[in-house]
């Protein structure tokens, strides 16, 4: 195909050829690119004959690409980057009359006790945005940003797309919630004793804590796993469990309840909180603004009196 045949190309096909090859579910590219699912399986049919290939075969209940769907996405996928990138930097960016779509892939804790303000910022600034918050964790980052579902994302991670860039926002540290009336903070041994609730996006019951319990010979015992923070609050509220969780989900949990927050009785590695996104995107006036409120907003240190109650004793 030379450059007079590409005329002939619609690009619409292309964009709903990458969700394909990514979802492996009509349903959910037509729900994704907001198009009805005749149209996407039009779509399919179109591009079955202009690869010359099946592309996806029906494995089961699901869907699998084939091996010549793979080598074509391999392909093409650096192209349509470099055509995204090029549009989106011609266009200058004024976030008082925008009206851009930003999709935002967010962990839960940094949803929780991070994102209310950024969000307020957001408004004030560009009131016509609509932003779109994906969950997302560090088994889930990578996937996200390779489809192109999130263009940027806060979370702990670890491995990323080749082409994603990150910065790192702040290190968390964390802080022990209890929802008990008894004075003092906890001791080590009532910390081990004690039952725990851990918020586990994928169930687990064990997490970095009790690595870090480990390294000191001890142990805790997590009688509950919940998959989202915002529920600690009503879950601890007088009772004996405790929950160790980042400080900004702490300050955020602790705020008009009887819920209070305090130090672990054991030095806790902090791991760090990142901004990631794709290098598609780097240059992007529109994500380059979107990054630059984000890194303000959420590396900001908690200010000293979080946790204080109106009395200003440390809670």
């Amino acid at each position: 195909m030379n450059r007079n045949d590409l005329r002939r190309l619609d690009m619409n096909l292309l964009v709903i050829f990458e969700a394909l090859m990514f979802e492996k579910n009509l349903t959910r590219v037509a729900e994704k690119l907001f198009m009805g699912q005749p149209a996407v399986s039009a779509a399919l049919g179109r591009l079955r004959d202009l690869f010359d290939d099946p592309l996806l075969i029906r494995n089961g209940r699901g869907m699998e690409p084939t091996p010549r769907a793979l080598a074509i996405l391999q392909e093409l996928q650096p192209a349509m980057d470099t055509i995204s990138g090029a549009v989106s930097r011609a266009k200058a960016f004024d976030p008082s009359t925008s009206c851009d779509v930003f999709r935002i892939g967010l962990s839960d804790d940094a949803e929780f006790g991070l994102f209310p303000p950024l969000l307020s910022q957001l408004r004030e600034e560009a009131p016509g945005i609509i932003v779109v918050v994906r969950r997302a964790n560090f088994l889930l980052m990578s996937s996200l940003l390779a489809s192109g579902e999130i263009s940027v994302g806060v979370s702990y991670t670890t491995d990323l797309p080749a082409n994603a860039k990150r910065k790192k926002l702040r290190d968390i540290p964390c802080k022990v919630l209890r929802g008990d009336q008894r004075p003092g903070p906890l001791t080590l041994d009532e910390y081990c004793a004690r039952p725990h609730a851990m918020v586990s996006f994928s169930g687990d019951l064990s997490g970095n804590i009790d690595l870090d319990l480990a390294r000191i010979g001890r142990t805790r015992k997590v009688v509950l796993a919940v998959p989202q923070f915002s529920g600690l609050r009503a879950l601890l509220a007088g009772t004996e469990l405790i929950s160790t969780v980042p400080d900004y989900a702490a300050c955020a949990l602790v705020e008009g309840c009887a819920l209070r927050a305090e130090d672990p009785p054991f030095q806790i590695n902090a791991a760090e909180l990142s901004m990631v996104w794709s290098g598609v995107h780097d240059n992007d006036p529109a994500e380059r603004w979107l990054r630059s409120r984000i890194a303000t907003h959420m590396s900001q240190p908690l200010p000293a009196a979080a946790y204080a109650d109106p009395a200003g004793v440390q809670r």
